[in-house]
C-alpha cells in the first residue's frame, strides 16, 4: 500500500495523514440549541404548504415579542407573497444583478421588507433554463454575507428551501452548519413523505461527517387524519411539531393572501403552540426509512406495494427478426 513512498517526507506525509483519517469525529449536539439566534431551515415537497406555514409562523413569533427574519431560498420566490398581501418581493439575485449593470451597490433597503414586526427577503432564482436554481441560492447567501447577516441581530431567522430538488445549493444550510436544526413540512401521502425522508437522509449523511444540524421536527400540513404522517414522524424519530388541518377556511384565506397567525384569530392558538414547539425542540438525529419503510406506511390498496419486479429478458427488448438474424461468420467443414 505503501509503495512509491521511498521518501522520508512522503512516508511522514502519508502516515499523518492515516492518523487524521482515524480520529473519529465529535458526537454529534443533541442538546439546546446555545446560540441567541436561532436559524432554522424549513424543507418540504413544492406545493405542500411551506410558505403559507412560514409566514403565518414568522407573524405569529413576532407577535409574541421575537424580532423574526424570514428568508425565502425558492427559486418560485413565494414565501413572502403572503406575508405581504400577494405582493411580489424584489429578489436578491435580481436586485444584485441590476445594481452591478447600474454600477452601484446593494443595500439592505433594495432587498428587505418588513411588516408587523416581522422582516423578509427573497434570495429568488434564474430565469427557466437560464441557469441553476441550486447556484443561485449559493450567490444569494454570498450577497446576505457582503451585507453583514452574520452581524444581525434576530431571536429567529427561518429559511424557507424546496426540499424535492438534490442540488447542493439546496443543501447548504445541512451541507455547511449554517442553521442549527431542520423542519421537514409533509402531510398524509407519500411524495411528500418521500421529500421529508430524504431531507432526514441528507441530516444524518452530514451528521455522520461531523455536522451538528438535526431535525426539530415536523409540521404536518392540510391534516385529513389518516396519521400516515405521524407514523412518519414515529418511525425515523421526530416529533410532530404541529398538525393543521385539511379546513377550507384556512385553503380560502391562503388562497385570499390573508394571515391566520395572529394570537386572537380562530387558528391563533394553533400556531402559537407551533411557535413555542419551534423554539424549544431540541435538533435531533433521525432514523430515515428505506423505499419499503416508507411504502409501508400506506394500505397497499393505497400504493400497490404488492407489485412484484419482474426481471425483463432480451427477448423481450428486441424483435425476433433481430434475435434471429444471419451470421456473417465463415464456418468451414471439418474434414
Amino acid at each position: 500500500m505503501t509503495e512509491g513512498l521511498g521518501r522520508p517526507e512522503d512516508r511522514d506525509m502519508y502516515d499523518q495523514l492515516r492518523d487524521e483519517a482515524s480520529i473519529e469525529p465529535d458526537a454529534p449536539a443533541t442538546g439546546e440549541v446555545t446560540k441567541e439566534t436561532q436559524i432554522i431551515a424549513i424543507y418540504g415537497k413544492g406545493g405542500i404548504g411551506k410558505s403559507f406555514t412560514l409566514a403565518n409562523l414568522s407573524y405569529m413569533l413576532a407577535q409574541l415579542g421575537k424580532k423574526v427574519l424570514l428568508i425565502g431560498c425558492d427559486p418560485k420566490s413565494d414565501t413572502t407573497s403572503l406575508l405581504f398581501g400577494g405582493r411580489a418581493c424584489p429578489t436578491i439575485i435580481q436586485t444584485a444583478s441590476e445594481k452591478k449593470e447600474a454600477g452601484e451597490e446593494v443595500s439592505i433597503g433594495d432587498v428587505c421588507f418588513k411588516r408587523d414586526g416581522v422582516f423578509a427577503m427573497e434570495l429568488g432564482g434564474p430565469e427557466v433554463g437560464r441557469g441553476c436554481g441550486g447556484r443561485g441560492i449559493i450567490h444569494g447567501f454570498e450577497t446576505l454575507e457582503k451585507l453583514g447577516f452574520h452581524d444581525w441581530d434576530f431571536d429567529f431567522v427561518l429559511l424557507d428551501f424546496l426540499g424535492d430538488v438534490v442540488c447542493g445549493g439546496f443543501g447548504l444550510p445541512i451541507a455547511r452548519d449554517m442553521c442549527q436544526k431542520v423542519v421537514v413540512v409533509g402531510s398524509n401521502d407519500l411524495q411528500s413523505l418521500y421529500v421529508a425522508n430524504n431531507v432526514c437522509s441528507a441530516v444524518q449523511y452530514f451528521r455522520n461527517l461531523g455536522g451538528n444540524v438535526g431535525v426539530a421536527g415536523m409540521v404536518v400540513n392540510k391534516d385529513d387524519g389518516t396519521g400516515e404522517a405521524q407514523a412518519f414522524a414515529d418511525s425515523v424519530g421526530i416529533p410532530v411539531l404541529a398538525a393543521i388541518p385539511q379546513h377550507e377556511d384556512i385553503r380560502r384565506k391562503s388562497a385570499n393572501y390573508q394571515i391566520i397567525g395572529y394570537p386572537d384569530g380562530e387558528w391563533g392558538e394553533l400556531f402559537n403552540a407551533l411557535a413555542i414547539n419551534l423554539a424549544e425542540a431540541p435538533p435531533v438525529l433521525p432514523t430515515p426509512l428505506d423505499q419499503d419503510g416508507l411504502l409501508g406506511l400506506f394500505d397497499d390498496s393505497d400504493t400497490g406495494a404488492g407489485v412484484t419486479l419482474e426481471p425483463a429478458t432480451l427477448e423481450d427488448m428486441c424483435s425476433a427478426k433481430t434475435l434471429n438474424k444471419e451470421s456473417l461468420e465463415v464456418i468451414y467443414d471439418q474434414v
